[in-house]
């Protein structure tokens, strides 16, 4: 599912203009963003988290240089869905 087809999908279902639903999904996901690049996580009851997961530094290798490269340490975003969510899932 793309955004647009949630904004569609929320258009119809609340009777609102598509181009204000819309603007108020892009601004939640600005929020949300901005919130875990500050570092903090954002919790949506029954639906799940957004969190910062903080990643080793790791060594890899480069098979066809036959060379060793270092991974520094760095932070990634991630989605941990909430119990009911998952549960639903499972259904």
């Amino acid at each position: 599912m793309t955004k647009a087809e949630i904004v569609s999908e929320v258009a119809k279902a609340t009777g609102i203009e598509r181009a204000t639903v819309q603007t108020v999904i892009e601004a939640a996901m600005e929020s949300v963003k901005n919130s875990v690049i500050k570092g903090e996580p954002v919790y949506l009851r029954g639906f799940g988290s957004f969190i910062i997961k903080h990643r080793a530094q790791k060594a890899a290798r480069n098979i066809t240089k036959k060379t060793t490269i270092t991974i520094p340490a760095h932070n990634i975003p991630a989605f941990k869905p909430s119990k009911a969510f998952s549960a639903e899932m499972q259904k």
